[in-house]
């Protein structure tokens, strides 16, 4: 860095109290990390600002400096978004975490950054209601919003996009500006939201969210389904799917992972390729959805449909989902969990899933396929020795056939991590021309390339 490290830190001073910045070792290694496999590297300054008006102030130091900044959640992310590579400055929102208001009627909630998805239904349950994106970690939802997530619940209630209303971001100079507002819709403008939601920090750092929340369901059943093949699986979600059946969730995960639940939460589920699924809705919809579901289930070869509705006996059903990369980590020690993340249009999926299973075989290397196959988003989960260089290139290898399988069949290289820098090679594969807009509108925003650099686009910074 051109600017001495003293000097950054006497200007944040202007602005922050001394415990708000913090040059330890410790707290710099704990941000230079994020849950991937991607390699560390360290921010020069963490800090911690309490509201906007403080965010507002770092960015305009940093912009005035030239120094990188980096938003920083909780860390839980996966493809390297948080890794401050061109180190400067990461900001932490955890001091950022407060729900600023309910409002019960309209069915939104207003809350800043660092509030995370637990803390924010814990208190939504007061209410009747919840917040419905659920990507498996209790990441903070600033961070949700930054990466666009998702997850199990997305078949039926959507990704982060859908739930955004309004966003108050700050600029890379500073300026504070709200995205959105309260209405249910607008033909007003181009889409900010849209723009915002899944910019992974590199266009301003989101200071408050307004998000859509539902009334908690009035029933919820949960069930298991086994079958002979991972194809006949698939091809049932999709006969589901095109039933109409308001399913709110369904997971796959082969029987290689079933395996490692087995082992991890001591259970004894049959190892065969399995369906997680999950209705919500009154008590005689429910019903109808159920029976429906069975008929079709059974109509592509499932072995044993168990259904649950027992709130324990379906968190205890959930877990083994939820738990599945904690399996193949605590069950493979010294190795380090690499997960892919494709999704394609549903008339693929079958095959898609195939084709990765038949090159994970190939290669040798532990793991399993699970995925949100409602919406054709699946996961390969890999254990690597990191020590190992042919370990690491054939997972690499592996990953890059995963993406080209999935971009030439018309998906993405990505249905819910992010780009990051682990998708970044992908993106003008995907974009095409495109991608040059996304550069123009990057360059637009932050002249200085100072947020996040180089994630997502790649621009050369000043002096490099």
């Amino acid at each position: 860095m051109k600017i001495l490290m003293e000097n950054i830190v006497e200007a944040l001073q202007e602005h922050l109290e001394q415990d708000q910045i913090s040059t330890n070792q410790t707290i710099r290694e704990l941000h230079g990390k994020d849950e991937s496999y991607h390699s560390i590297s360290l921010p020069d300054i963490v800090v911690f600002p309490k509201n906007s008006a403080d965010v507002s102030n770092i960015m305009k130091t940093a912009n005035k400096l030239g120094v990188p900044v980096i938003p920083f959640g909780r860390g839980t992310s996966l493809e390297g978004h948080v890794i401050p590579y061109d180190n400067g400055i990461t900001i932490d929102f955890s001091l950022m975490d407060k729900i600023l208001e309910i409002r019960e009627q309209d069915l939104l909630v207003i809350v800043q950054p660092g509030v995370t998805r637990t803390q924010l239904n814990m208190e939504l349950k007061k209410y009747g209601l919840f917040f419905s994106v659920d990507p498996g970690a209790d990441a903070t939802l600033g961070g949700m919003a930054a990466t666009n997530a998702s997850g199990t619940t997305t078949v039926k209630y959507g990704v982060m996009r859908d739930q955004v209303r309004d966003l108050e971001v700050v600029l890379a100079d500073g300026t504070v500006i709200h995205t959105g507002n309260l209405a249910a819709k607008s033909a007003s403008g181009f889409h900010l939201n849209g723009l915002f939601v899944g910019s992974e920090g590199t266009l301003g750092c989101f200071t408050e969210l307004t998000l859509k929340v539902y009334g908690i369901p009035e029933f919820t059943t949960a069930a298991r389904a086994t079958f002979p093949t991972v194809k006949h699986a698939v091809e049932a979600v999709t006969s589901i799917l095109q039933a109409g059946i308001p399913i709110a969730r369904v997971e796959l995960v082969d029987e290689s992972s079933i395996r490692q639940v087995n082992q991890f939460c001591e259970t004894n589920y049959a190892e065969k390729p399995t369906l997680f699924l999950e209705f919500h809705g009154n008590e005689a919809g429910l019903a109808q959805d159920v029976e429906f579901t069975q008929e079709i289930v059974k109509d592509h070869g499932s072995e044993d449909i168990q259904f649950e509705t027992d709130n324990a006996a379906r968190n205890k059903l959930w877990d083994a989902r939820h738990n599945l990369a904690y399996a193949y980590i605590h069950g493979n020690v010294g190795k380090k969990l690499m997960v892919t993340d494709v999704c394609v249009p549903i008339s693929e999926l079958a095959d898609a899933v195939i084709f990765a299973r038949k090159e994970l075989d190939a290669i040798g290397l532990i793991g399993g396929l699970t995925g949100h196959v409602g919406d054709g988003n699946f996961h390969a989960l890999i254990m690597i020795d990191m020590n190992d260089p042919e370990e690491i290139q054939k997972a690499v290898t592996y990953n890059e056939k995963i993406v080209r399988y999935a971009l030439e069949r018309k998906g993405t290289c990505t249905g819910e991590h992010g780009v990051g820098v682990g998708k970044q090679k992908y993106q003008a594969a995907e974009h095409g021309e495109a991608l040059q807009v996304m550069e123009k509108i990057k360059v637009a925003l932050d002249p200085n390339n100072i947020l996040n650099p180089n994630k997502i686009v790649k621009l050369e910074r000043e002096g490099e």
